[in-house]
C-alpha cells in the first residue's frame, strides 16, 4: 500500500471507529436500521480501498476506490438523516461531515493518480 493509500485508510478506519462510538449512544439504541447501515457504509470504506490495494493492478485499485467513495456519499447522507430526526446534533454531523469531504478528496487524489 502506497503512502497515500496508507494515509487515506487510516483516516476511513478512524472514521469508522467513530461513526461505531457515535451510534452506541441512546438516540441510536432503537434504530437498528439506520445505525446499522451508517455503520456498514463507514466499514465499507476503509475495506474497499484495502481490498482494491489487493488486487494488483490499477484497474482493479480504481473500481474499488470508486466503490469506497459510493460509501462515502451513503454515509454523508444517513449523517444527514441522523441530524434531521434528531439523532446528531449539528455540530457533531458538521465535524463528521468535514471528515468525509477530507476523505472524498483524497480517494479522488488517489483515483486520479491511478487512472
Amino acid at each position: 500500500m502506497s503512502f497515500k493509500e496508507l494515509s487515506v485508510w487510516q483516516q476511513a478506519r478512524d472514521l469508522s471507529v467513530e461513526i461505531y462510538k457515535v451510534t452506541h449512544g441512546n438516540s441510536f439504541s432503537r434504530d437498528f436500521g439506520l445505525r446499522d447501515q451508517m455503520r456498514r457504509a463507514a466499514v465499507s470504506i476503509a475495506s474497499n480501498i484495502a481490498e482494491g490495494d489487493e488486487r494488483g493492478s490499477n484497474k482493479d485499485s480504481v473500481r474499488f476506490l470508486y466503490i469506497a467513495k459510493g460509501s462515502l456519499a451513503e454515509l454523508e447522507t444517513q449523517l444527514d438523516i441522523a441530524n434531521k430526526i434528531g439523532y446528531l446534533d449539528i455540530a457533531l454531523m458538521e465535524c463528521l461531515n468535514e471528515k468525509c469531504v477530507m476523505i472524498g478528496k483524497m480517494l479522488g487524489s488517489l483515483i486520479k493518480a491511478r487512472s
